[in-house]
């Protein structure tokens, strides 16, 4: 272990000497990766190292070289088994000293009076850049080798490094944009500290109001909790009819019904609103038939709650299906043969057996979609009406003729309050109960068909939902090749044509006016979708399999960044990322930033699903062997996680695409994201561009996730019908 010790403390050392001698410390306008600053590194002061800095009368920045040569002293004179404790205390006051001068020390010198009147003026200094960061980073990794040193978690050091950089990265882009935008929730327009604002709002009975339940409108709090109930309801139990369908029944068209259950996810949420207008609104098609054909004068039923609940059935039902597709299939085919084989019918199996091993997946289904209905802002914005709910009325109180950050601050606070709750209430629910059904033995059964109680109302409901949605999706296409949506219905492909023409001048020539975005939707979302997915299954590895201090509320951090509405990530974003120490608005990496932290606790919660079915012994065996536990979680844990994997993949890919309440904030005219190019088509009256755009979205991501189900392929734990039962053990174990 000395070995080991050392050579990963030497990795991490070698790493800061070449960060303060050869990166830029200071943030760089036109981009670290673009590589342009090298030709000025040395001519230019702004591009100095660390080292160079500090050496040219940056005093703030010795204590991080004394630190530094600390650290390398520590590995030259003491054994791994003394210096611990002393890594530790270098990497903490490394931390602490550079967030410290990093928050002190603004553009123009100190950022608050009293400290200049201590210790004098200071020169201001820009936002940190790829050196700082990189030494930040490496300090952290410093507590974390420290502490396994000390043998902390059994001196386990990728576990403890895992822990620690997840800490890192959920402080940073997690809750610092949300001081920052609670801290000025209590600042004058002088920047002076009032509190007048939030004791104003807080009892606002437009927000706590009951009258509805005299006849009355409900405050904008309850209204909005009301809603999120049942969409949850909703959409687990037709994740759950689908999941049935597609892995329980011999149904002909269940590849058609999965495929249908993608598509609603992979649409922009403010295009299904148009489409449910243009069908089910007042002048809407099917609005006219029904109308025609009873003589109902309809109105403007869908314009509210009533629509909204409608458009967030489509949209959040696939994410249901996702979650609930691999708990379904990872049900032990042999528990429920062995239920038969004690005279138990197929009915009583699946309600005594197969059902309650899918609570974990049915209560994560639950809460994603009752997180999702709470932060949803694009079908409340389009189908609202005068009914808002919490992420619109955040949206308007800050960009609005409002202009009150004190009262988005007290509404995104009560958002919090009830998606912790529902949190909760599911962990109590879940506590104590073991749902482990993937042990490692060899498993040679087949999971049964639906009983016929049960399999045919599951089918009718599939297809009912199935032919809604082909409706609405025949609507969008429909307005993508018509010259004006709803006025003039001649055939056209003009609008195809002036959003992705191509040219010939020698070259290809993009012409068409949605290239830019499109290319920059696909770049930034392909980087987004596998960092999200690698961070919310080791996040979702560590609290299933690892115990350590304060996992209850690490696992509460994270669903943080999920229950915040899109509008106050993106406002937040821009408050903390806009000044020093981190300025990151413009680039690319605020954007991949807001989609890893926004979509990474869906990843979480279903590796924390699928992680319940796999017994412990599987790591333990492997441990035992002598593997590490980065190679246990390589080698064992991810072959039988790759249901998990691929949702984890096609959400955070989709999401980054379809995503429009922070990414309107965060866009910049060099990254402009797809669906905020849209929502500019739409604004200025573009619809058929729009929808075109979108129908091309639309295929774009059918074919990655495709891509991406090829790429993860498929966990196998059971035989199938072309396998002879004389083979299974081997085969089966050769798959896994």
């Amino acid at each position: 272990m000395t070995s080991r010790d050392n050579r990963r403390l030497d990795l991490i050392l070698a790493a800061g000497v070449f960060a303060l001698i050869a990166m830029p410390w200071y943030h760089i306008r036109s981009g670290f990766f673009g590589f342009e600053w090298l030709t000025d590194f040395i001519s230019s002061e702004k591009l100095w190292p660390g080292l160079v800095q500090g050496l040219t009368g940056r005093w703030q920045l010795w204590p991080v070289l004394a630190l530094l040569g600390v650290a390398v002293f520590l590995r030259l004179t003491r054994a791994p088994g003394k210096r611990g404790a002393a890594l530790i205390s270098v990497g903490v006051a490394g931390l602490v000293w550079m967030v410290a001068e990093g928050l002190a020390v603004g553009l123009r010198g100190w950022n608050w009076g009293l400290l200049e009147a201590i210790f004098g003026e200071v020169a201001g200094q820009p936002a940190f850049g790829a050196g700082a960061v990189v030494l930040g980073t490496l300090f952290a990794l410093m507590i974390a080798f420290g502490a396994a040193e000390r043998g902390a978690l059994k001196g386990d050091a990728f576990v403890l490094g895992a822990i620690t950089l997840l800490v890192l990265l959920v402080a940073t882009f997690v809750f610092y944009p949300l001081v920052s935008m609670f801290a000025g929730a209590f600042q004058d327009f002088d920047g002076s500290f009032t509190s007048e604002g939030v004791r104003r709002n807080i009892v606002d009975p437009k927000i706590w109001s009951l009258a509805c339940l005299w006849g009355g409108n409900c405050g904008v709090a309850w209204r909005t909790f009301f809603l999120a109930i049942c969409t949850a309801t909703g959409t687990t139990l037709l994740g759950l009819v689908f999941a049935l369908v597609a892995t329980r029944t011999g149904f002909r068209f269940k590849k058609s019904l999965r495929l249908l259950t993608v598509l609603p996810i992979i649409t922009p949420p403010f295009v299904v609103g148009l489409a449910l207008t243009m069908l089910l609104g007042r002048a809407g098609s099917l609005t006219h038939v029904i109308e025609d054909a009873t003589g109902w004068e309809l109105g403007r039923w869908l314009y509210g709650l009533t629509g909204i609940w409608i458009a967030q059935m489509l949209s959040f039902t696939p994410i249901s299906f996702l979650v609930l597709i691999g708990v379904v299939d990872g049900i032990s085919p042999s528990m429920e043969e062995a239920s038969q084989t004690l005279r138990s019918d197929r009915w009583r199996t699946f309600r005594k057996v197969s059902l309650p091993l899918m609570a974990p997946g049915l209560a994560n289904a639950f809460l994603i979609g009752f997180i999702e209905s709470m932060a949803d802002f694009g079908n409340p914005l389009v189908l609202g009406g005068s009914g808002g709910v919490l992420s619109t009325e955040i949206f308007f109180a800050v960009v609005g003729a409002q202009n009150d950050p004190a009262r988005a601050a007290v509404l995104a606070m009560i958002l919090l309050v009830f998606t912790l709750s529902a949190f909760l209430a599911q962990r109590l629910w879940l506590s104590g109960r073991n749902f482990a059904t993937v042990t490692g033995k060899g498993d040679g059964g087949r999971h049964i068909s639906l009983p016929r109680r049960v399999g045919w109302p599951v089918i009718t409901v599939a297809v009912a939902w199935a032919a809604f949605t082909i409706t609405v999706y025949a609507m969008i296409l429909f307005g993508g090749f018509v010259k004006i949506w709803g006025l003039d219905h001649s055939l056209t492909l003009d609008h195809y044509a002036k959003a992705f023409g191509i040219g010939w001048d020698g070259g290809i020539l993009w012409t068409g006016v949605a290239w830019s975005s499109f290319w920059t939707t696909m770049e930034i979302a392909l980087i987004a979708a596998p960092l999200t997915a690698a961070v919310g299954l080791l996040t979702a590895w560590l609290i299933v399999r690892q115990r350590f201090p304060g996992r209850s509320a690490f696992e509460f951090a994270l669903m943080m960044s999920f229950a915040i509405p899109g509008t106050v990530i993106g406002i937040s974003y821009i408050m903390a990322f806009n000044l020093p120490p981190l300025q990151m608005t413009g680039t690319a990496a605020i954007l991949i930033a807001c989609f890893v932290f926004r979509n990474m606790p869906v990843g979480v919660r279903g590796g924390v699903a699928a992680m319940a079915q796999l017994d412990g012994s599987l790591d333990e065996a492997s441990l035992t062997l002598g593997a590490s536990s980065g190679r246990t979680m390589r080698k064992v844990i991810l072959p039988l996680m790759r249901p998990a994997i691929l949702a984890a993949l096609v959400y955070s890919f989709v999401r980054a695409i379809t995503s429009i309440s922070a990414v309107i904030f965060l866009v910049s005219a060099k990254y402009n994201m797809a669906t905020a190019y849209i929502v500019g088509l739409v604004e200025n009256g573009e619809y058929g561009i729009a929808i075109a755009y979108s129908s091309v979205l639309i295929l774009v991501m059918i074919s990655v996730i495709s891509g991406f189900q090829l790429l993860v392929g498929e966990r196998r734990i059971r035989r199938t019908e072309q396998t002879d039962a004389t083979s299974i053990p081997h085969a089966e174990e050769a798959r896994a």
